[in-house]
């Protein structure tokens, strides 16, 4: 069945309901949200509906439907006890070239009721074309718990800005892309408000001013870990210089027109320099440009994100930090084990394999008491295991790598610290996490040999 999903105009326009029970009950609060002037055929009818009919909401005409109660309606639903009445209401409604809706009656309705999700003028209608209407509610409630509360309000301002655009720029590419940008925004209730300005302004005036910079954490990888803010601000983005290591999943999110660049380095080719990447990333917001610096997994987690602060802060160039899962909780998600545990770890310690490596440490914690965590340990464990095991780390530690923590292609290696440099190659980018932390997880799974688990305990956002 084809169906054309469509929002109908019902204030003022008259209706029809067939029945005053439990079923057309329900139907009645939906309906006179939208203003239809609605009249309710039965011979009987609830207490609710009689009190609806007394307050003057809607008129109740106390008898037996006859075929000429279709007249001069612009929508019917029928909604009795008996199919066959409802049948036949659906036969005479068809007859005058009037859409019918019998309620839980497939083959006899012209357009099905929604399960909607409501942000003020906001509204998400789901259907299953009258297949599974729990299905549909199920759905509902899911989106309803992941919409922002406050985005009626946004829409309305929103709205008010669309308006003003419409009736102070002309026509034009221009136009249209300002509307979509301003989609993307947050409005704030200041005259100063950015958003207002450049729905004042327009993009190409906004944009001779001042560009903008933002440090945003693309997560380990799955689209669906990102944070709102960062979905926003990919999709509105002039220009994206990310790392090698974000997928092309959220690279996808960006605007056909925006400029993507690679600016990443991989198992230590440097095909562009840090002092490159800062020279870009000023160049492009001089030229009043939305600048989205997109970093793998929190941008202040090993992702000299301090030396680019630092160029923007001596150019001069406004910036934001937008934080994101770093890949240590979603390898820890993978494996269903936390980080600290209040009988093995009381600490956990965040190197990476080069600093691991390196002899000039300061004092560690208590070996006993804490979990490390290693980024980019290499594809050699060789060297760190006999650091590790020289420190005085026992050879039967748990240890765990993680490939792609999160992503679809995720894999899991279980093993110790005396095994370690014997397990195979992991694919980039991966994470070790070492200690008693995991313990419990080797022991529940009865694991007595490095093995490979992939997909285990996808991290949900």
């Amino acid at each position: 069945m084809t169906l054309l999903p469509i929002f109908l105009k019902l204030e003022g326009r008259p209706g029809l309901l067939v029945g005053a029970g439990t079923v057309a009950h329900e139907k009645i609060g939906s309906l006179l949200k939208t203003g239809v002037r609605l009249r309710v055929i039965a011979p009987r009818a609830r207490d609710e509906v009689n009190q609806l009919a007394a307050e003057g909401k809607l008129e109740w005409i106390k008898r037996e439907f006859q075929p000429s109660d279709l007249d001069g309606n612009f929508i019917v639903i029928a909604a009795t006890d008996v199919p066959e009445v409802n049948a036949a209401v659906y036969r005479e409604a068809v007859a005058r070239g009037i859409a019918c809706n019998s309620v839980d009656d497939i083959p006899n309705c012209d357009f099905f009721f929604g399960s909607v999700v409501s942000r003020g003028e906001l509204q998400i209608a789901i259907s299953t074309a009258g297949e599974s209407p729990a299905v549909a509610q199920r759905l509902r409630r899911e989106i309803d718990e992941q919409l922002p509360e406050d985005l009626g309000s946004w829409l309305a301002e929103l709205g008010e800005l669309r308006r003003e655009v419409l009736s102070s720029h002309p026509r034009g590419e221009e136009r249209r892309l300002l509307l979509h940008e301003l989609a993307q925004r947050q409005i704030c209730d200041s005259a100063l408000c950015s958003t207002r300005q450049l729905a004042r302004t327009g993009r190409e005036a906004a944009r001779a001013v001042a560009g903008h910079v933002a440090l945003v954490g693309a997560g380990p990888g799955d689209p669906e870990l990102l944070t709102l803010k960062a979905v926003r601000l990919i999709e509105s983005a002039d220009v994206i210089l990310h790392d090698d290591l974000v997928p092309e999943a959220i690279l996808g999110l960006a605007a056909p027109a925006a400029e993507i660049v690679n600016v990443g380095k991989r198992c230590g080719t440097k095909t562009i320099t840090q002092e490159e990447i800062n020279a870009l990333m000023i160049e492009h917001a001089r030229a009043g440009r939305s600048v989205v610096r997109l970093k793998s997994g929190d941008p202040l987690l090993f992702g000299r994100a301090a030396e680019e602060m630092d160029g923007l802060n001596e150019a001069g160039i406004p910036y934001e930090i937008v934080p994101g899962v770093s890949a240590a909780f979603a390898a820890a998600a993978a494996l269903g084990r936390s980080l600290t545990d209040r009988e093995w770890a009381s600490h956990v310690i965040f190197s990476t394999g080069h600093h691991a490596q390196s002899h000039n440490r300061e004092a560690l914690p208590a070996l006993e008491a804490g979990t490390r965590v290693i980024y980019m340990p290499g594809r050699d464990l060789n060297l760190l295991a006999a650091e590790w095991l020289a420190e005085g780390l026992p050879a039967d530690l748990p240890c765990a790598v993680v490939s792609r923590a999160a992503q679809p292609d995720q894999q899991i290696v279980h093993t110790t610290l005396g095994e370690l440099a014997a397990i195979a190659p992991a694919a980039a980018p991966s994470i070790l996490i070492a200690g008693w932390a995991v313990r419990e997880l080797r022991e529940a799974s009865n694991v007595e040999d490095a093995q490979t688990s992939q997909g285990a305990c996808r991290l949900k956002a």
